[in-house]
């Protein structure tokens, strides 16, 4: 092939044309000159006439030292040209020439004796400017340098994706000499690595020419050969000034540390994320059952496929516990959260259900010394120590449970419990970062199971003495027929102190009394307790209403500042009549056969407690068929309508035919206690019968 052609992949036809620069001489212009023994010019190149400035039809024929040396350098040129005629030995070097326009250049030789076939001896000339031969050199010392001193491993492959050349660096990173990577390819090399994805984006890069930047590998090489790497790799096609393709330039870089770091850094923000969340979501009431859903739920898929919330069952009572060595631990399952998991999910506790785990179980162990116990790789013989039952057991195993963290509840010195969590779908074990996670959330949620345990013991015992000082049922009065109910607070709210009561007096009339103590808590049901039995004592005496309230008032007053309303009514079947009194509470409805019902149109007073004010009596009729309506605030209010509102409605469900008065109840309760009013509501209806 001519220097004029240029090769074509495929054995396609050459493409014949001008050369291009392509390679180092080119790059460094180098002028050829020939001389005769006697020093002139036989031989001039289109290089020599750029470089010398001379056309060859001015150079030929003419003795070289004459046509581009200083007058006062022949004498010296002479000298080194008949040495290197008479020795043969070569010389090269530095020296200054003469450029027809004048001015002078330094320029590097090389020159060398030739002997043609008769026996004639010539010599022949490489010159090349100076200064670009020392910047030239200065380039290939400096990426000498580079290549050999850079941290970064370098390696060029062949276009059979064989090593031609690698650096110490990449030397280094695979464990491998130099002269052992050379004509291999990477999988003879590095047989731990994915060769076949590294292999494949170096014919792309070669196919298409788009370097591909920071590919990630990972593997293991000889020279860390325990460890796994990751590496970030960069490749390059390498063409030639033709655009021939000469192969691919990789580089290497290790960036296994960086990478766990990174994850480090990312698994520390997943942490604090999860715990943000945590301390939004867990504890949004005091309702027991409730926060130990939100842990649950906070937990998978977080950080397990499966939680459970388990705590000590003595604890739930109210008591301490401490678990002896041989104890078992009964505990009482709270919430259970399974993400995918339907064998996890019946293997685990049913919500609401206690089970006592044997002294060998790990949770037993958990809550004994309240300390995390945590099973990275879960083996056969572990989820029987897992799981309370043989048959748990095996759900958990079909489950594919393969990793096992329980991490104790503690709140205030005292171990409450244990959340109890397992992986099934997500692959990874349990580590120490999972373990700091899980131990941040049940310290967290604790205090707040805590919080809600103490609040459900001393709401139930405020609803326990609430129920025990309320009527069981409605007294049966003559001319009377009374249905009442008492709905407490809800579970995130403390027991209030509502109370009715239905109270048979001399002569065959009968009290009908439904009061409301401000506040909540055991105090407000201790003060409803007392109210009560001020009640009944001073209804016993005949009192007239206004005046009966006036005396509960001064009782009140006495109560540690407590505050009531209250609406005492006094029925005289014979009269047909009845006699209220209000202290600050909500008219009742009365509701006529064939009339539509209304709220009592009475003097409002004060609540109970203030002190120092008269109340009011008001007479009205009450005949058979007609129905007195009591209730307390907590049936009406609401925070998004106003009263009127609620009292219209309530006076709309009313307007019906006669309905059992069971019946009425139940549908006021349903209709009119909104879900977001959390107050208690008593509720007393009685309806006028002829007397026998």
């Amino acid at each position: 092939m001519s220097p004029a052609e240029a090769s074509v992949p495929g054995g396609e036809e050459p493409v014949r044309g001008p050369v291009r620069p392509g390679g180092l001489l080119d790059v460094l212009n180098v002028a050829s000159v020939v001389l005769d023994a006697q020093g002139r010019i036989v031989l001039w190149s289109p290089q020599a006439e750029e470089l010398f400035g001379y056309p060859a039809q001015e150079a030929l024929g003419q003795y070289a030292a004459r046509l581009m040396v200083h007058e006062r350098h022949i004498e010296l040129v002479g000298k080194l040209f008949a040495d290197v005629m008479s020795t043969g030995r070569s010389w090269a070097g530095g020296f200054p020439i003469r450029h027809k326009d004048g001015s002078t250049h330094v320029v590097e030789f090389r020159n060398m004796r030739l002997t043609d076939d008769n026996g004639d001896v010539f010599a022949l000339g490489l010159a090349a400017d100076q200064s670009t031969v020392r910047r030239l050199e200065q380039d290939m010392a400096l990426s000498e340098r580079i290549v050999q001193q850079s941290p970064i491993g370098l390696a060029v492959f062949d276009t059979d994706l064989r090593f031609v050349s690698v650096n110490p660096a990449m030397e280094r990173m695979n464990g491998v000499p130099a002269e052992q990577h050379l004509g291999r390819t990477i999988r003879e090399v590095l047989p731990s690595l994915d060769a076949d994805a590294l292999e494949a984006a170096y014919l792309r890069v070669m196919r298409t020419g788009e370097p591909v930047i920071d590919h990630s590998a990972v593997g293991r090489t000889p020279a860390d050969p325990d460890v796994e790497h990751i590496w970030s790799v960069s490749v390059y096609r390498l063409d030639d000034a033709l655009d021939n393709v000469l192969g691919v330039a990789t580089s290497v870089v290790d960036i296994t540390e960086p990478y766990r770091a990174g994850v480090e850094a990312e698994n520390a923000r997943r942490r604090l994320a999860v715990i943000a969340d945590a301390s939004a979501r867990i504890g949004t009431t005091l309702d027991l059952e409730r926060t130990a859903r939100e842990l649950a739920d906070v937990a998978v898929p977080e950080l397990a496929d499966v939680a459970a919330v388990q705590l000590l069952d003595t604890v739930v009572e109210g008591l301490r516990s401490a678990l002896g060595p041989a104890e078992a631990a009964t505990l009482r399952a709270l919430a259970v959260r399974a993400e995918h998991t339907a064998d996890a999910s019946r293997a685990a506790d049913v919500p609401g259900t206690v089970t006592q785990y044997a002294p060998d179980r790990l949770i037993t162990g958990c809550v004994r010394v309240g300390e995390a116990v945590v099973v990275p790789q879960v083996k056969g013989e572990d989820l029987a120590r897992i799981a309370p039952s043989p048959e748990a057991a095996m759900l958990l195993g079909r489950a594919g449970v393969h990793s096992y963290l329980a991490v104790p509840l503690i709140a205030r010195g005292e171990v409450l419990g244990a959340l109890d969590l397992k992986r099934t779908r997500n692959p990874a074990p349990f580590d120490d970062d999972d373990l700091l996670l899980a131990r941040e959330l049940a310290a967290r949620a604790a205090v707040q199971i805590d919080n809600a345990r103490w609040y459900e013991n001393a709401r139930t015992t405020a609803l326990t003495l609430q129920r025990s000082l309320l009527p069981t049922h409605p007294r049966v009065t003559p001319g009377l027929e009374v249905a009442s109910r008492y709905q407490p607070a809800d579970a995130t709210v403390e027991v209030g102190g509502d109370w009715f009561d239905v109270i048979p007096l001399d002569g065959g009339g009968t009290a009908l009394v439904v009061g409301d103590v401000m506040g909540s808590g055991i105090n407000a049901a201790a003060t409803m307790g007392r109210l009560r039995t001020a009640t009944t004592t001073l209804a016993a005496l005949g009192l007239d209403p206004a005046v009966l309230l006036e005396h509960l008032d001064k009782t009140t007053s006495g109560l540690d500042h407590s505050i009531a309303t209250c609406v005492y009514a006094v029925y005289d079947p014979r009269l047909r009549r009845c006699r209220i009194a209000n202290a600050g509470h909500l008219p009742p409805a009365r509701i006529r056969p064939g009339r539509p019902p209304e709220l009592l149109d009475l003097p409002s007073g004060v609540p109970l407690g203030v002190g120092g004010v008269s109340f009011a009596t008001t007479t009205v009729g009450f005949e058979p068929g007609d129905e007195l309506v009591f209730y307390t605030d907590g049936l009406v209010e609401t925070r998004s309508h106003s009263l009127d509102e609620r009292l219209d409605e309530l006076l709309a469900l009313l307007d019906a035919p006669a309905r059992p008065l069971e019946e009425v109840c139940d549908l006021l309760l349903r209709e009119l206690h909104h879900p977001d009013n959390h107050d208690d509501v008593a509720l007393l209806i009685a309806r006028a019968r002829e007397l026998p």
